[in-house]
């Protein structure tokens, strides 16, 4: 592909160095030790931002070939060596300044490399403009490395989808094991930073796709209430839903970016009362100390994942929590209005969207882009189709009283009845639960393959705070532990997991294996007679089935519950 070709051409051009230039270790290295490594003069942000980029072109189309990272920065060390200069004449704007970072492709960026949202019919999207959120990074410091790939169209193209694959990009792989799912839509965010291509990564969440790449990729993730972070430039799905969230290795590194990315927005009414401030101040290891915690306990959840989910919540009452007990009620409806809203807000923002392109830009609506992919089938439908598309291009618009009785019943259902009751009736502060179990294979002829629990439809709908903290690993394969409250309590929900992680301290570094390292055992045991070796294991149905998600149409929960 021509991004491809454009991402090879750049990685040689700017990996060319002086002989004099410093390695810099980068692997693990959060944002405080890379600003301490700077501002020791052991290294400049141009040898770190080398080092990042010899990381991507050592592993994303080589060794492992992650394939998370759809275009690289050809200004990147550029852009470094300003900040390097800055900082010489003693001038640091923040906790961000020389850290290189990635962006989604779904977020503009003002370089030379195209927005495309894994699409082929953006492939020309080159704007010329920074987003709002990624303008508001560079004035933090951040040095922008290059975009990651995603699930094509942030997963809303169909209900049998394949979780982090685009035409342009193509399959993401999770670095814990090659096989298996890094999730969507922000796979390629996830496993770029759990391999280390950068110290954090921007995402973005409709229904799931922020935690649920976090959770299965090792990772902490930050989904913020809706109105904190413009979306502005960001190929959208539902202006109900949709919002940029960090990524990374840490909360401490996730809330110096957050910290970043909040402001008001003149473009996104959403944001009128965003205030600026320093989510890292409210960090404490005692945060949950006399906190009471609610503890959801999905029916869903696999032996292995209730152990491990146990055992988190042994580790929240050791930090001095107090746990109670929630049922989350009936919300009878909910999938069904969430997904009139997010057809029907698909249509209208998209179009609203593609007609601020550019010019060489030629599908210009929903209805153009469902012709593109027709015509275009080979390389944008090999593995499934649009259906979900062609569902939002039927919609009727956002003055259509069936979308606005929707829209009520989603925000009524997912916040008074779901989270504010639970909260209110528990006497709690946040609530915890396993953000999804373990990630399934890919797989190009069946889609997404799930059906175990997921944390994110209630706080995504009702647009509230969600963060997945590392548990440990199941099957060899991360898994995350959610904390979620109501809107405007981002800094309770960030304080209260990073007094778990710091307790904690679960997560693992990624090996790369070609599969899952599920142990011994997957043949059975073997008995040697005349016929020679017979295996009493049994073949049957797949232990998973279609996603909850695939079912109800929802689009970007990647597999929710």
């Amino acid at each position: 592909m021509r991004d491809f070709m454009l991402g090879l051409a750049i990685t040689a051009s700017v990996l060319a160095q002086p002989a004099a230039a410093r390695q810099v270790k980068v692997e693990e290295v959060s944002i405080d030790q890379l600003q301490a490594i700077m501002a020791k003069g052991q290294a400049t942000s141009a040898d770190i931002t080398r080092a990042y980029l010899a990381r991507i072109a050592a592993m994303d189309r080589k060794g492992p070939t992650l394939r998370s990272v759809i275009a690289l920065n050809p200004d990147a060390v550029a852009q470094a060596r300003i900040l390097d200069e800055e900082r010489r004449r003693g001038r640091v704007r923040g906790p961000l300044h020389g850290i290189p970072i990635l962006i989604k492709d779904n977020i503009e960026t003002a370089d030379r490399a195209p927005t495309t949202a894994g699409s082929l019919a953006l492939a020309d999207n080159v704007t010329g403009r920074d987003a709002p959120v990624v303008a508001l990074l560079r004035r933090a410091g951040a040095v922008i490395l290059g975009k990651t790939n995603l699930s094509e169209w942030a997963n809303i193209r169909s209900t049998h989808s394949m979780s982090g694959w685009s035409a342009v990009g193509g399959l993401v792989r999770n670095p814990y094991a090659l096989d298996r799912t890094a999730c969507g839509s922000s796979s390629g965010s996830g496993a770029a930073v759990a391999a280390s291509f950068a110290a954090i990564a921007v995402g973005t969440e409709t229904d799931g796709s922020v935690v649920c790449p976090s959770s299965v990729n090792g990772l902490v993730g930050f989904k913020p209430s809706i109105g904190l972070v413009s979306r502005t430039h960001v190929v959208p799905i539902s202006h109900s839903q949709d919002t940029p969230g960090p990524m990374g290795r840490s909360v401490r590194d996730v809330a110096t970016m957050l910290s970043a990315m909040v402001g008001r927005d003149p473009a996104d009414p959403a944001t009128a009362k965003a205030m600026a401030r320093d989510y890292t101040t409210g960090l404490s290891t005692s945060a949950l100390s006399g906190m009471r915690v609610g503890v959801i306990r999905p029916k869903s959840m696999s032996a292995p994942l209730r152990e491990r989910y146990d055992q988190a919540l042994d580790t929240l009452r050791a930090a001095g929590a107090i746990l109670v007990d929630v049922t989350v009620p009936e919300l009878k409806g909910l999938g069904d209005a969430e997904q009139t809203v997010l057809m029907t807000e698909l249509k209208a923002d998209l179009d609203a969207y593609l007609a601020t392109t550019p010019a060489a830009v030629k599908t210009r609506t929903l209805d153009q882009v469902i012709a593109f992919n027709r015509e275009h089938a080979v390389e944008e439908m090999p593995f499934f189709a649009q259906e979900l598309f062609e569902k939002a291009a039927k919609t009727k618009g956002l003055k259509d009283p069936a979308y606005l009785e929707a829209r009520r019943t989603s925000l009524r259902l997912a916040g008074e009845d779901g989270i504010d009751a639970m909260l209110k009736t528990a006497r709690v502060q946040v609530l915890v639960a396993p953000t999804y179990d373990a990630a399934w294979l890919s797989d190009p002829i069946q889609g997404d393959q799930y059906d175990g629990p997921s944390a994110s439809e209630l706080p995504a709908v009702a647009g509230y705070p969600h963060l997945t903290v590392p548990m440990g690993l199941v099957r060899g394969m991360p898994v995350g532990l959610s904390f979620i409250a109501n809107g405007d309590a981002d800094a309770v929900v960030l304080g209260a997991g990073y007094a778990y992680e710091q307790r904690a301290r679960a997560r693992r570094v990624p090996r790369y294996l070609p599969q899952a390292d599920v142990g011994k055992g997957l043949d059975g045991r073997q008995e040697k007679g005349p016929g020679g070796n017979r295996g009493l294991s049994r073949s049957g149905r797949s232990a998973f089935r279609r996603c909850r998600a695939d079912r109800s149409g929802t689009g970007d929960r990647a597999c929710t519950g």
